[in-house]
């Protein structure tokens, strides 16, 4: 029986139980990982799951119930659990079913790679990665390298008439090298996933990067503190539209716990700034033509011309705010939807990186930042840092234990991008400066 013919008989033992509507979720995969390290094998992990969720409506009452073992003899015990948890649950008026539309043809987005590598080829890649992590002169050890290869399935069918299924595929590879000795000892890594392996990067330059990037910051200072421009390394830079995304969830709007709340259409960027939510990109990482609600997707500015233009919005959220539902749902089988960006990009600016430093006298380039610490109320932002100084529009010697902050409200606006935008994750920004921050030092 396909999975989307199990769903429905789900969903019928759920009706038969006493749910007024219900939707079922199956998400199943396979992956298999293989570690080395100083040129030996230290693990090689193979798993395979299949998770199943069902969410009942008793009226305006709704739970959640998983199961990790999918049995149709336990269907109707699954289902008489599920309606027996909703009529004890407070009721929710925002929670509600999509109306169905049939899903969208997703073949022109690529999302499955027929190429499966075993654990021979997955070694090959962890191998040349690390040698060549290794060979780099100055570096004195290896954290280690890893290859994988992940397949993923989901299915959802509603009791209103959805049915829609998705697959995708990933592969990776990984390398993390330390330069110098003992307390001046240096690490730092560096990773690529891609949906297709013919777009995977090679592994021995993702070995060289980490051995360059760790012998650039041996022997870091610690500068005294000071307001300066500090500029984020891609790498690091998309967590800044991680930060916008969180604040315009339509979860954090409703709750009012959002800094941005009162901020729908108001100018929070520079003019000529895009950040757009893309989830038909062409072999994307979270491409997807329905949501796990089974509503449609589409590309849209989330910031157009500097301007906020919406929220990302589950049906609940959607139902909250008196706005209709933007294709943003995402979810496990264990608890219920909430919104999440999809394919989420800063558009690139003119400048090149060298460009936007030239007139840096002194400033702070970030390569890397620890910590949570942004206050989703107020929008106040301080992270731990480490990356280079700028020196007259130059990097110069590395640095570590720093503290850089500001207000995000403050930072928006002065985000200026350069023009190397390069899709490598789900979410990504190219280089970004921002004026008139606060760097906390000796």
């Amino acid at each position: 029986m396909d999975d989307l013919n199990l769903l429905a008989d789900l969903i019928a033992a759920a009706r038969r139980a006493g749910a007024d509507r219900a939707d079922a979720l199956l998400v199943g995969g396979a992956s298999l990982s293989v570690q080395r390290r100083l040129g030996k094998v230290e693990h090689v992990e193979r798993s395979e799951t299949r998770d199943l969720g069902l969410r009942v409506f008793v009226g305006q009452r709704v739970a959640t119930v998983a199961a990790t073992t999918v049995d149709p003899a336990s269907f109707a015990e699954l289902a008489e659990r599920a309606v027996a948890m909703a009529r004890v649950v407070p009721e929710d008026p925002f929670a509600t079913l999509a109306e169905p539309v049939p899903p969208a043809d997703a073949a022109h987005l690529e999302l499955c790679d027929n190429a499966e590598p075993d654990a021979a080829a997955l070694t090959e890649r962890a191998a040349a990665a690390e040698d060549a992590a290794l060979a780099v002169p100055g570096i004195t050890n290896s954290e280690g390298a890893s290859a994988g290869f992940a397949r993923y399935e989901a299915a959802l069918v509603t009791s209103v008439g959805f049915a829609g299924q998705t697959r995708r595929s990933s592969h990776s590879v990984s390398a993390v090298a330390l330069a110098g000795s003992g307390t001046g000892m240096q690490r730092d890594y560096d990773y690529h996933s891609a949906t297709h392996l013919a777009d995977l990067d090679d592994p021995v330059t993702i070995g060289r990067n980490a051995a360059e990037r760790a012998l650039r910051r041996l022997n870091p200072t610690r500068p005294r503190t000071a307001r300066l421009t500090v500029v984020y390394d891609p790498r690091v830079a998309g967590g800044l539209l991680g930060h916008l995304a969180g604040a315009i969830s339509g979860a954090a709007v409703a709750r009012g716990t959002s800094f941005l709340k009162d901020k729908l259409h108001a100018r929070l960027f520079a003019p000529g700034i895009t950040v757009r939510d893309d989830p038909h990109r062409r072999r994307g990482p979270r491409s997807r033509v329905f949501d796990s609600e089974g509503v449609p997707t589409a590309p849209r500015d989330l910031i157009a011309d500097g301007v906020l233009t919406g929220w990302l919005l589950d049906l609940r959220a959607a139902r909250q705010l008196g706005m209709a539902p933007t294709g943003d749902a995402v979810r496990g089988t264990g608890g219920p939807p909430g919104p999440a960006p999809s394919n989420l990009y800063l558009a690139p600016g003119r400048l090149t990186p060298a460009e936007l430093m030239a007139d840096i006298r002194e400033g702070l380039y970030v390569t890397e930042l620890v910590g949570m610490g942004i206050n989703g109320l107020t929008g106040d932002y301080s992270r731990g840092a480490a990356g280079f100084m700028i020196r007259d529009g130059q990097l110069a010697e590395p640095v570590a234990e720093i503290t850089i902050a500001g207000n995000l409200l403050d930072m928006f606006p002065r985000m200026v991008p350069a023009n190397d935008l390069v899709f490598r994750r789900g979410t990504d920004a190219p280089t970004v400066r921002i004026d008139d921050m606060t760097m906390a030092g000796a």
